[in-house]
């Protein structure tokens, strides 16, 4: 079983004109971030959209992906679902499309205790035999695993990652002690803090962006322990990682990614295109950044 590090972006979902899943348009993008050097691809996760997708597009937005990266990345799919049996079948779906991994947030509507948290992920683990990286994501998936909770989640088979969002680098710290290493740590915010404290990748949303910049964030800080020049670095993608905060994550990463000459259209109600008070302050941030010209 493959072991997953380094840094994964976390793919948008290209719509054409008329909002349809635009295929051909994916299948490039995919092309561009090897081509740049990303680490690996999740596809379906938050900033793909996946709760405005029918089961079908999901399906099809997986498969394309899957296909397209040709093994010359891992693919990890997102697989969520508020019911636990349709988390599993999504993402035995996902094995047999020949994913490498699937990430699951947890169920984010019914307020679920830690006992139920406990049998969910359980019934996904047991029924693959491909990794399982946990989403923990407080902020807009209103569940926080906790720490200790995480660390009884890692007894499970194939429960061998999460994305840690909950924006604690001490909860990290916290995850790695108590879990040793049944979990690799994957930050979801403050990359080069998590990398120093032990987290062994990144689940970038800028990296949409800048795969390039946010591959050489880990190999500096990670690889070469070089914890100073990948602090540079990292002052130097701050603006970038400030710009696309927020509520607008979604809109202001497909507005950036048409700035650079990379277009996937607009997002889906409700979300709607990034205000024209929002581009202006974005487009100055990629020019300072030298992401617009290189384009």
């Amino acid at each position: 079983m493959a072991t997953f590090r380094g840094s994964y972006t976390v793919m948008v979902t290209p719509f054409d004109e008329a909002l349809r899943v635009d295929e051909p348009r994916l299948r490039a993008f995919v092309d561009w971030q090897i081509e740049q050097g990303v680490q690996g691809l999740i596809p379906l996760g938050s900033t793909g959209e996946f709760l405005s997708l029918t089961r079908e597009e999901r399906r099809l937005v997986a498969a394309t992906v899957i296909d397209q990266a040709r093994g010359r990345v891992p693919v990890i799919v997102g697989t969520a679902a508020e019911w636990t049996d349709e988390a599993v079948s999504l993402s035995r779906e996902a094995e047999e499309l020949g994913a490498d991994g699937v990430m699951v947030v947890p169920p984010y509507y019914s307020s679920p205790t830690d006992e139920e948290l406990f049998v969910h992920y359980r019934r996904i683990g047991e029924a693959l035999s491909i990794p399982v990286m946990v989403y923990n994501n407080p902020n807009t998936a209103n569940v926080d695993l906790s720490a200790s909770l995480v660390a009884r989640l890692s007894e499970i088979d194939n429960i061998s990652y999460i994305k840690e969002s909950s924006g604690s680098v001490s909860r990290t710290m916290d995850i790695i002690r108590l879990c040793g290493d049944r979990i690799i740590v994957f930050a979801g915010y403050d990359a080069w803090e998590s990398y120093r404290v032990g987290a062994q990748g990144y689940v970038s949303v800028f990296s949409n962006i800048a795969p390039a910049l946010s591959t050489q964030l880990f190999k500096l800080t990670v690889d070469e322990g070089d914890g100073e020049a990948g602090r540079q670095l990292y002052h130097r993608i701050l603006p970038l990682l400030q710009a696309l905060s927020g509520d607008l994550y979604v809109s202001a990463t497909k507005a950036a990614l048409a700035m650079i000459g990379q277009p996937v259209g607009s997002p889906r109600p409700p979300r709607l295109p990034l205000p024209e008070t929002k581009t202006a302050s974005l487009r100055q941030v990629l020019d300072g950044m030298g992401l617009i010209a290189a384009s």
